[in-house]
């Protein structure tokens, strides 16, 4: 199955399909509006400006599933995510990334890009899985999405190149997007 055989449904309730993004290069992301990677959402809505008239497309996939950091759905959520960091990109209705009611895509993101730990040249990322596994063992059962702004890279033709873990930055992987333009 390729990527862009997916659907979704935007925010606003609209049936979409990942196949409108053909030839695109995208980013792939888990959100939520009450999580310390939150901010995030400034750093995506400029990789987005900067790069979406060269191809890029970033998709955003509210999840409630990590300590419940997203209460917000529907236009709550927009005008929180449009006020707060000016997020223009597309956002879908709130899913669920992990476990076995994960969305199809989800479960096919992780089985193209599985969990490989925390990259040890980032020592914050390997505090934030330390500090995580400590609170929530149970999140690191298998390769699944392990919290909040986990980012998965897809390239033109649809494959699924990288995945980066939350701590990772928007901009710590502007050169991974350039490189795919």
């Amino acid at each position: 199955m390729s990527i862009y055989s997916y659907p979704y449904t935007s925010l606003e309730g609209k049936e979409k399909s990942l196949a409108d993004y053909q030839g695109k290069v995208l980013l792939i992301v888990n959100t939520a509006s009450k999580c310390g990677f939150t901010p995030q959402y400034e750093g995506l809505e400029l990789l987005y400006e900067t790069y979406r008239d060269q191809g890029f497309v970033i998709l955003g996939f509210p999840c409630d599933q990590f300590a419940n950091q997203e209460p917000l759905e529907g236009d709550s959520l927009a005008i929180f995510c449009s006020l707060n960091y000016g997020v223009s990109f597309p956002l879908s209705k709130k899913i669920k990334v992990r476990g076995k009611d994960a969305d199809p895509l989800y479960q096919f993101l992780i089985q193209e890009a599985p969990f490989t730990g925390a990259d040890p040249s980032k020592p914050a990322a390997e505090g934030f899985f330390t500090k995580l596994k400590g609170k929530f063992p149970k999140l690191f059962d298998g390769d699944s999405v392990k919290w909040n702004f986990t980012k998965f890279l897809i390239d033109r033709n649809g494959n699924v190149v990288s995945r980066f873990e939350p701590p990772i930055t928007p901009d710590e992987i502007a050169s991974s997007v350039e490189a795919l333009l």
